[in-house]
């Protein structure tokens, strides 16, 4: 669950797959005068966009059901819940949830179209907030894929090592050793320096050669973490790893900064 604040009014959001979901019970906190959910969902021309909605995007979308409806809607005495209307049509564009952050729900599309009812300066600032948010989410979430992409393979390397290069008898401390030397081999085909290299010349930063790396560098040595467990499961010197690495980081480095998808990754423009 995620908040967003439109001309003073809290709005909550989630996520359920692909899909962004806004509370059109707390957008009608907005709204001067009483005003209901299911007033607005009686209106014939509600039924109808949030109908077409269904149909371009639920392939389950009851149309039978839909009909009945249509043909009562706009009527005087005629009155629907989104209960009802999910009942009826098996609709997956609103819901109705309960508990802490119960109330109704719909998919941003028909979010929009709510804010509408609310004002038309509402829904414009709904749809910027919203955006504002997808941004951040974006933002955060690149940072997530580039340190996620070296924790796993980071698995499937030291799993390598453990395998084939560390002799049962070792002790803990001359294992880590070997784990050591094996990033070190990554630092130097990537970076050109080992770790201790990279302190020397970064004095009081606290962070360490991978933590200062950029999206592409990230990529770039996830892909050469998977490509030094083969090569160790072949049983290639570490010399001869190193320059086969190298020469991949050169290679990979070359493409990962002409592509475009990897400069939105560090924010830059294509």
């Amino acid at each position: 669950m995620a908040r967003i604040d439109v001309k003073g009014t809290s709005i909550t959001v989630y996520s359920e797959g692909d899909k962004d979901f806004i509370s059109l019970t707390d957008m009608l906190k907005a709204k001067d005068g009483d005003f209901f959910i299911s007033d607005w969902l009686r209106n014939r021309n509600t039924v109808e966009f949030i109908g077409i909605w269904e149909q371009v995007h639920n392939p389950d979308f009851n149309y039978g059901g839909f009909a009945a409806i249509k043909t009562q809607a706009g009527l005087n005495n005629y009155k629907l819940s989104v209960k009802e209307w999910v009942a009826q049509t098996n609709a997956i564009g609103l819901v109705a949830k309960a508990g802490r952050y119960g109330g109704t729900y719909a998919h941003k599309d028909i979010a929009f179209e709510f804010g509408m009812w609310i004002s038309a300066e509402f829904k414009i600032y709904l749809i910027k907030e919203f955006q504002r948010l997808k941004e951040t989410e974006y933002q955060q979430l690149g940072w997530d894929i580039r340190r996620n992409l070296t924790k796993i393979n980071y698995r499937i390397h030291t799993d390598a090592i453990k395998a084939n290069l560390i002799p049962p008898q070792l002790t803990p401390q001359q294992i880590n050793l070997i784990y050591a030397s094996e990033a070190d081999l990554l630092n130097m085909a990537l970076f050109g320096k080992t770790a201790k290299q990279w302190r020397d010349e970064s004095p009081g930063n606290k962070g360490n050669i991978r933590d200062e790396a950029n999206a592409a560098q990230l990529v770039c040595l996830a892909n050469l973490e998977t490509l030094n467990a083969h090569f160790i499961h072949r049983g290639l010197a570490q010399a001869e790893r190193l320059k086969l690495l190298n020469q991949t980081a050169i290679q990979q480095m070359k493409l990962l900064l002409a592509d475009a998808g990897a400069r939105r990754l560090e924010g830059k423009r294509p």
